[in-house]
């Protein structure tokens, strides 16, 4: 019997990146290219993991589609979801190691996905063999026509019974349609079975009562108290809702970074262990990593502690490799994981 695949739903993104020093051909080439966007990273994790995973986006009719395409099958990732519209595939640029909030450039305007509209996908046809979609709050942050397509699939998967997951992404740099966060996430929320951020997106984008103080104590066991709370809150304002997960990064004096995360679930919440380290390789896409382990974990019907074991080592084992999406595969993830 064929199992049923993950369907991740999001735009498609060509990063652009200065060479390091290190890189041996950053005299010749002073750029590099990596595939991103926040979706096709947890599709390219999830099928390293041996999870059938199939993408679904629009690009446009061009030859470079074509080689992305080929790209993400060589990665194992199902394509025949992805709808060609539109004439350009959008664009970010970053800093090498910088966080998302720092030096990044979006080009993304009139891109293909952000012109998308209602009723251009076939969702009965491209759910009919999925049992679990997952989105970010990315995607309606774009416009409200993109907002009302992401309605339109949770409708549509909801019906057929379909787990859904959204990761509370927050993009600053996006939102720029004349509508705040909380005035359209609350509405996608609610079809949501699986909700992953952190307790300041939960504040951000659905309006989560978060303590602006919490920084000022610097404990660990405050954090993770919080992370109850919001999971907690987030689950009565939404009672589809069963499982949230808040994650911690800290960027400590030098380049320090600890690392930790806590899952609410079965009425009971968990603690991941500690990870620290000196220094990031590249910070993009971490997020996206703990996304694919918590689907993993849940989608294979782990423990809730070892599901949340397993999503902490990925997004943390992936601030050590370059580009957006993770290379890493279940033993070395695993053994991560069960070191601590």
């Amino acid at each position: 019997m064929h199992k049923k695949k993950v369907l991740s739903f999001g735009e498609l993104l060509l990063r652009i990146s200065p060479a390091g020093v290190e890189d041996e051909s950053a005299e010749k080439q002073p750029m590099l290219l990596y595939m991103g966007g926040a979706e096709a990273n947890v599709a390219t994790a999830l099928a390293g993991w041996n999870v059938p995973v199939k993408y679904c986006t629009a690009l446009p009719d061009n030859f470079m589609s074509k080689h992305v395409i080929d790209y993400l099958e060589y990665k194992g990732i199902y394509t025949s979801s992805i709808i060609h519209s539109g004439s350009r595939i959008g664009i970010y640029f970053l800093e090498r190691g910088a966080d998302l909030k720092g030096k990044m450039v979006y080009d993304r305007e009139r891109s293909s996905f952000s012109e998308l509209t209602t009723g251009t996908i076939d969702w009965d046809k491209v759910l009919r063999d999925v049992s679990w979609f997952n989105f970010t709050a990315i995607s309606p942050a774009l416009n409200q026509n993109v907002a009302d397509v992401c309605l339109e699939a949770v409708e549509a998967a909801s019906k057929k019974g379909i787990t859904i997951s959204l990761d509370l992404n927050y993009r600053s740099r996006l939102w720029k349609y004349g509508k705040d966060p909380v005035d359209i996430m609350p509405q996608l929320a609610a079809y949501c079975d699986v909700i992953m951020g952190n307790i300041w997106s939960a504040n951000t984008l659905l309006g989560i009562e978060v303590n602006e103080h919490i920084h000022d104590k610097k404990s660990k066991a405050a954090y993770l108290s919080h992370s109850e709370k919001t999971a907690r809150a987030i689950i009565e304002k939404f009672p589809k809702c069963k499982t949230v997960a808040n994650t911690f990064r800290f960027d400590g004096s030098g380049n320090h970074i600890l690392y930790y995360t806590g899952m609410f679930t079965e009425n009971q919440h968990f603690a991941s262990p500690e990870f620290a380290c000196e220094g990031v390789v590249d910070r993009s896409g971490s997020g996206d990593c703990f996304m694919a382990g918590l689907i993993y974990g849940l989608y294979n019907q782990l423990p809730p502690q070892e599901t949340l074991n397993y999503a902490t080592a990925a997004a943390f084992g992936k601030l050590q490799e370059q580009g957006d999406a993770t290379g890493q595969d279940v033993f070395t993830v695993t053994k991560m994981g069960t070191a601590k």
